[in-house]
């Protein structure tokens, strides 16, 4: 007698094998998309079958709710190409086209983002672009003016001329026929960035310490070029200086946090202005416990060209709860449940990593032992548990920081996908309706 297929008798599972809620379509593309980087593998599943996940569920879900994603998965999560991905498969379904330009103008908010666009609605072989598309595109492109154009005006296969004449946009004025004649003449005159003043070859030392003392460069450029700093040589007391003089509203911990662990020397500073930007946020009342997983499949690059991993963006969320609540009880959880210090800024991250070995993820024994009083339970994972995890008892969340197939946090779990502060913004709303 042949077997029977025993994962559909008893529902799906995790990677791990615990068993996961069966959910709907739009659950599904929401975990998938507010965590994803596109077509980037992650420790169980690779971005190729994201990505494919993604497209055979667009046209199951209500055009209105593709579209509220994408616009989300934008501008709340920072998200750049799993919303082009979104309004790319709403352009196949005729139940979803009618949405598409208007939702594709509000997600293109960079200049390059015009042609990496149409590079993801060719990816599968070129096509005509649609009238909907074509209509989004020039909305779009109408948004830039000359220094954002010649910025990501870079050589590739697709460039923003090529979408300016496939689009058939039309200037709003004369000023904008101007720049968009001298971008076709390929005569924009170059902007002062360390990306164009690099490729030309000008020297590295001298450049970084220019661009220091002209405040050339916006904050996420300074973060993310510290190594390259170092290695350059640049004076460290110019660095220092700009790292303190930095706008830090936008700026996610987790990101301070992945830059520490490649420039130790700037910790300090990069602490300071850390918890400065963390400084004005809005209380949760109460008391906080939380729950963080550093499990071995936490410990995964984001990207393959990212020096940031999934338990940066756990810890830094961890870093920012810290922050916003009143009261907080900080726990990790793998193959145990560790309580750890509630530490401020970058001893928290320490005491997270160092608490247990990174290995399996108990989360269901974890919750088990857990003996605490708490007005809200707030759980940092990735969803791939390897035990059955019960409901909690009273208000519980589970972030979800990965783009799996399945995962947890369902039931009477509050479930919200990503690690930008919005999760957090939304936990406290959410706490202020009428339940």
């Amino acid at each position: 007698m042949a077997r029977l297929n025993l994962k559909t008798l008893f529902g799906p599972r995790t990677h791990e094998g615990a068993p996961a809620k069966r959910i709907s379509a739009e659950q599904q593309l929401r975990r998938s998309v507010l965590a994803c980087m596109l077509w980037e593998d992650q420790f169980y599943e690779d971005g190729v079958e994201i990505a494919g996940r993604i497209r055979e569920l667009v046209p199951k879900v209500e055009a209105t709710r593709v579209a509220a994603l994408a616009v989300e998965a934008r501008e709340k999560m920072k998200l750049r190409h799993a919303s082009l991905l979104l309004v790319r498969e709403m352009a196949r379904h005729g139940t979803h086209r009618a949405l598409v330009a208007e939702t594709l103008q509000r997600v293109i908010q960079r200049a390059d983002e015009l042609a990496e666009f149409v590079a993801i609605y060719w990816k599968d072989g070129k096509a005509p672009l649609s009238a909907q598309v074509k209509k989004g595109l020039a909305g779009a492109f109408s948004k830039f003016d000359a220094y954002a154009l010649a910025k990501y005006n870079r050589p590739g296969p697709i460039k923003l001329r090529d979408v300016l004449f496939l689009c058939h946009a039309r200037p709003l004025n004369d000023a904008q026929a101007e720049v968009w004649k001298q971008l076709v003449e390929g005569t924009l005159s170059s902007p002062d960035t360390w990306e164009v003043a690099l490729s030309a070859g000008a020297d590295k030392h001298l450049t970084w310490e220019r661009l220091l003392q002209e405040h050339k460069l916006g904050a996420l450029a300074l973060l993310r070029n510290l190594r390259n700093m170092k290695d350059a040589d640049v004076d460290p007391n110019l660095v220092g200086a700009a790292l303190r003089a930095m706008k830090t509203d936008r700026v996610l911990p987790f990101r301070f946090i992945a830059v520490a662990r490649h420039a130790p020397q700037w910790e300090q500073v990069l602490e300071k202005a850390m918890l400065k930007a963390l400084a004005s946020q809005e209380k949760l009342p109460g008391k906080t416990v939380l729950l963080v997983d550093v499990s071995g499949s936490m410990n995964y690059p984001l990207s393959r060209n990212s020096e940031m991993q999934r338990t940066d963006a756990a810890y830094g969320l961890a870093v920012l709860l810290r922050e916003v609540a009143e009261q907080v009880a900080v726990y990790t959880f793998s193959d145990k449940l560790v309580e750890v210090p509630a530490r401020q800024g970058f001893a928290l991250r320490d005491a997270l990593e160092h608490s247990q070995s990174h290995s399996g993820t108990y989360l269901g024994r974890s919750l088990s032992e857990l003996n605490e009083t708490y007005d809200r339970l707030i759980v940092i994972t990735d969803e791939q548990a390897h035990d059955t995890v019960p409901n909690p008892k009273g208000l519980g969340y589970v972030i979800n920081v990965a783009s799996f197939k399945n995962g947890i946090g369902y039931g009477k779990w509050m479930h919200i996908d990503g690690w930008s502060e919005a999760v957090i913004g939304y936990i406290r709303e959410l706490e202020k309706m009428p339940q």
